[in-house]
């Protein structure tokens, strides 16, 4: 016989001789049953259960899996609820706390100390210390799921929210990296419409890069990065196309490009929707007082 088939034998013989000593110590046990006034068929059972761990439980598994998912949906579903109402604090402790932590959950978390590190009422280091913390937990899932359209909006996101931090030449240096991050986003997911506000946002910022910041990038790259207003507003409108009225800084941004390209009647109609956008978060009242101050002097 092969060693394989040896081996294979000895384990058959090994889980025999177990399964011998259990029902030996049944039957040796069982002239105490009128003694000891144990009833027999209990004590039987007793011995079976010793027998039963032997066999793989697969249903006990596959329940338990599932009202895992279904805790986990559950969180998700809170959290997102959550965090569209702007209580970014209550979101987090609640992603923050969940016992399973996975790619999900995760991009959440880093989405909401994004969000959190906007907000007026935390000091600037406190602001940059949750930006990099955001940025450790999103690069450690980039380099394991390369192929989840969150994570590769959220990391574009949080490399140019940390490159703020660390100067305007690191920053410059990243424009180029950041957006084949969107890029990789768009494909992945072609109707998301807050990965496309992004890549018009990129557009705009490098369309309105000021003269000492263009040289800067001209120093480090052989080629800048290029971009125009016209390319902003595309991406803004495929934006709204695909989730109308989702964001603020949409409507206030196609406003802008609107305005850039002198077109001033549909630069009042996305500004004035910008003006009365619902505030629930610092974007939307930014949104709201940069429309309105543009309308001011429109008029």
């Amino acid at each position: 016989m092969t060693p394989l088939v040896v081996k294979f034998h000895m384990r058959k013989m090994i889980h025999l001789g177990v399964c011998y000593r259990i029902v030996n110590n049944i039957i040796k046990h069982s002239k105490t049953y009128s003694q000891r006034k144990i009833n027999p068929e209990m004590f039987m059972l007793s011995g079976l259960a010793g027998l039963a761990f032997m066999w793989p439980t697969k249903k006990l598994n596959k329940e338990s899996l599932k009202t895992n998912a279904e805790t986990v949906t559950s969180v998700l579903e809170h959290a997102d609820n959550l965090f569209e109402n702007g209580h970014y604090e209550e979101c987090y402790n609640l992603l923050s706390s969940t016992k399973e932590q996975n790619v999900e959950i995760n991009w959440r978390i880093c989405r909401v100390l994004y969000n959190m590190s906007k907000e007026p009422k935390y000091d600037k280091k406190y602001k940059k210390d949750l930006v990099f913390q955001a940025y450790n937990i999103i690069c450690d899932e980039l380099s394991r799921h390369q192929d989840n359209f969150a994570v590769q909006k959220w990391y574009a996101l949080l490399l140019d929210a940390k490159c703020s931090y660390d100067g305007i030449k690191e920053r410059i240096k990243q424009l180029e990296n950041i957006k084949k991050h969107m890029d990789l986003a768009v494909t992945l997911n072609p109707n998301d419409a807050t990965t496309l506000h992004m890549l018009g946002e990129w557009c705009y910022q490098v369309s309105s890069l000021p003269w000492h910041q263009r040289k800067i990038a001209e120093a480090l790259f052989a080629s800048p990065p290029q971009s125009t207003y016209e390319d902003a507003l595309e991406y803004f409108l495929r934006a709204e196309a695909a989730q109308p009225r989702f964001y603020s800084l949409n409507l206030l941004r196609l406003g802008n490009c609107y305005l850039k390209l002198q077109k001033e009647d549909q630069a009042k109609y996305y500004l004035k929707l910008a003006a009365s956008y619902p505030a629930k978060s610092n974007d939307d009242h930014y949104a709201n007082k940069e429309a309105t101050e543009l309308l001011n002097k429109i008029k």
